[in-house]
């Protein structure tokens, strides 16, 4: 997997390319917990290039909501896949974070 960050203002967008699994979410947790800290008042996860997440992927995400929850800040998860949307309404992550 890989991550790309940019840095608008006050904004932070990631875009992470391949799959969110096992293996890499541990990579995507130190990235968001470097990159969100107080001064982030919105954070994008732009997932259009990432086509499988596994539990360990999803709550590294539920961890992203959290902190930017924590810091009174948005977040918005952002061109989901289809076979990936599948997972998030079935674990109930739809009813929990914002889709764009």
């Amino acid at each position: 997997m890989e991550i790309r960050k940019m840095q608008e203002g006050k904004g932070l967008i990631m875009e992470i390319d391949g799959r969110l699994d096992t293996n890499a979410a541990p990579k995507l947790l130190e990235e968001i917990n470097e990159s969100l800290k107080e001064g982030v008042g919105s954070f994008v996860l732009d997932m259009k290039n990432c086509d499988y997440v596994a539990s360990s992927g999803l709550r590294v995400i539920l961890n992203a909501q959290k902190k930017m929850n924590a810091l009174h800040g948005t977040m918005v998860v952002k061109n989901v896949i289809n076979d990936v949307m599948e997972v998030f309404e079935m674990t109930g992550f739809a009813d929990i974070l914002t889709f764009e």
